[in-house]
């Protein structure tokens, strides 16, 4: 019994990590606008997260395990170098939230992040790049992508989208992809080491390196961002893609890549539009406007993820 609820369940954990990508989307964005800076931003985001995630490994004992068996891979070279690098993906995200979301609202931000992360989810599924090996592309599944990405054209609606800059709205659509294979590449490294905190170890180590290296680069440049602010909520969104991140690397397994970014749009979409209906960002869509999205593309999802009239063989 608890095999058959479990595509249903992976499901409704998909759309968990649609809300807490959201709801991570508004405190790293709001961190960004605080700080001046959303590069450092995103890096303190994923620092903080790494640390929460070693501690977390370090008390339990399967992390522990999952960390050497993982040590021990990299060194005899049985885990291939690209499955170390999904934390870049994850590092580019954060910090396209904070440079953008401060602005444009979390919505709008969902609009082309959900059209990278379900059409990359598609080709990568096709491709057999996640760790359920080559899904196929069925009509069912093309359908439900496309009634996404209608959703995202309705988001689109609306007289704000015209006075923000190009570069706000095609950042989210790279790091849609970018996600979308993040996903694809943790639940296989998972696999490789039978412990999902030791694929989520490796996602923040890896974006946090990456974070870093920007973040100097960045002050170089531009020079040292403003004061850290004092507000704690400002600080949670490492330990909420902690959590996020843990549950792709399980459920990605299950559900393939593209299901799981449908499910994670309407977490997403869902959350973005109670964010941003009771905390507006300056460019932000009308609230019904969002809605008619979040709803077009829940369709989407019900007609990708369910399996309607489909019959399984007999065991």
């Amino acid at each position: 019994m608890s095999h058959r609820r479990s595509p249903g369940i992976a499901v409704l954990g998909a759309v968990l990590i649609g809300a807490l990508t959201a709801l991570q989307a508004r405190v790293n964005g709001s961190l960004g606008g605080e700080l001046g800076d959303g590069v450092l931003a995103g890096g303190i985001s994923f620092g903080s997260g790494l640390v929460v995630v070693l501690a977390i490994a370090a008390v339990l004992p399967a992390g522990r395990a999952g960390l050497s068996r993982l040590i021990a891979g990299v060194r005899e070279r049985s885990i291939p170098a690209w499955m170390l690098f999904g934390g870049a993906a994850g590092a580019f995200t954060v910090a396209c939230q904070g440079l953008a979301v401060a602005t444009i609202g979390v919505a709008l931000f969902t609009v082309g992040f959900v059209a990278g992360q379900t059409t990359g989810g598609l080709l990568l599924d096709r491709f057999g790049h996640g760790p359920a090996g080559v899904v196929p592309v069925t009509v069912r599944r093309v359908v439900g992508a496309l009634l996404a990405l209608a959703g995202v054209a309705v988001s689109l609606a609306g007289d704000r989208v015209g006075g923000i800059p190009v570069w706000m709205l095609v950042v989210p659509v790279i790091a849609g992809v970018g996600v979308a294979w993040q996903q694809g590449t943790n639940g296989r490294l998972r696999l490789r080491v039978q412990s999902p905190l030791a694929a989520t170890v490796v996602n923040f180590a890896g974006g946090t390196a990456v974070l870093i290296v920007a973040g100097l680069v960045h002050v170089a440049l531009v020079g040292a961002p403003r004061a850290l602010p004092a507000d704690p909520w400002l600080y949670l969104g490492g330990a909420i893609g902690v959590v996020y991140i843990f549950l792709s690397s399980v459920i990605v397994q299950r559900t393939g890549v593209l299901v799981l970014g449908l499910g994670s749009v309407v977490g997403l979409l869902t959350t973005s539009v109670i964010l941003d209906a009771v905390w507006p960002a300056p460019a932000a869509p009308p609230v019904l406007v969002a809605v008619v999205a979040a709803a077009v593309a829940i369709s989407g999802v019900v007609v990708a993820a369910v399996p309607w009239g489909s019959r399984r063989p007999a065991r």
